[in-house]
């Protein structure tokens, strides 16, 4: 399959011009398939949220190249970053971050009202296709506040697929949940990968989350310390 994230040597320098600057990602290089799942396992500390950082265009490296969709991030401006985050892009947060004000669909559809994009009749049948392939059609109308937590993380989920990106970047997406939603949620984004053939790359810091992926990748120190894809 084609590779949708190429990083090519990449380091990670904090503190760059200072007198102690922090290395925390180090000539790191790595591909990523299309319509794969992915999970980046690590103790705190390890490099991997720097990574995902990286790899969502949240941040630069100090050195080395990233492709995103086969365009260098690097030599993009900021603007230019927004645009390919906004077109090829979902992320998904350990801390769903909703509006507690709005109902769920209101959530879903706020990438548009934040872009200022129209809301046209086809958003909102794919927002109402999204909550119901997350399984809220029910509670659509319900303020997020209003909402188990459960709820809430599906609702993220179906705003991170709004814009029908290329790519879902998931960071803890199941650490304040109980054991039976986590699996729940991991279900869906399964489903989600092979109805839609989304790439999705998961940081997590549970092996046996991670191994529900179909290749592990491990960072210790900054680098590369584990790959393993497994046989299908």
């Amino acid at each position: 399959m084609p590779k949708i994230v190429e990083l090519k040597n990449i380091n990670k320098i904090y503190g760059e011009k200072t007198p102690n600057p922090t290395q925390v990602v180090f000539d790191l290089s790595l591909d990523i398939e299309e319509s794969t799942f992915n999970s980046i396992i690590g103790q705190s500390g390890s490099g991997k949220s720097t990574l995902l950082n990286i790899l969502g265009t949240l941040d630069k490296a100090t050195s080395g190249d990233v492709f995103i969709n086969g365009k260098n991030t690097q030599t993009m401006s900021k603007n230019q970053l927004s645009r390919l985050r906004n077109e090829t892009i979902g992320f998904i947060f350990q801390f769903h971050y909703l509006l507690p004000e709005f109902t769920a669909f209101e959530n879903v559809i706020m990438p548009y009202r934040i872009s200022k994009k129209p809301i046209t009749q086809e958003v909102i049948d794919r927002a109402n296709e999204l909550l119901d392939i997350v399984g809220l059609t029910k509670v659509k109308n319900n303020l997020a506040i209003n909402m188990s937590g459960g709820q809430q993380q599906r609702v993220a989920i179906a705003r991170s697929l709004i814009n029908n990106p290329k790519i879902i970047l998931a960071d803890e997406p199941t650490g304040n949940l109980d054991s039976d939603t986590t699996e729940q949620v991991y279900e869906l984004l399964r489903s989600i990968n092979q109805r839609f053939k989304t790439t999705f790359i998961i940081i997590t810091h549970d092996r046996h989350i991670a191994e529900k992926a179909d290749r592990i990748i491990e960072i210790k120190d900054g680098r590369i310390h584990l790959d393993i894809t497994k046989s299908i």
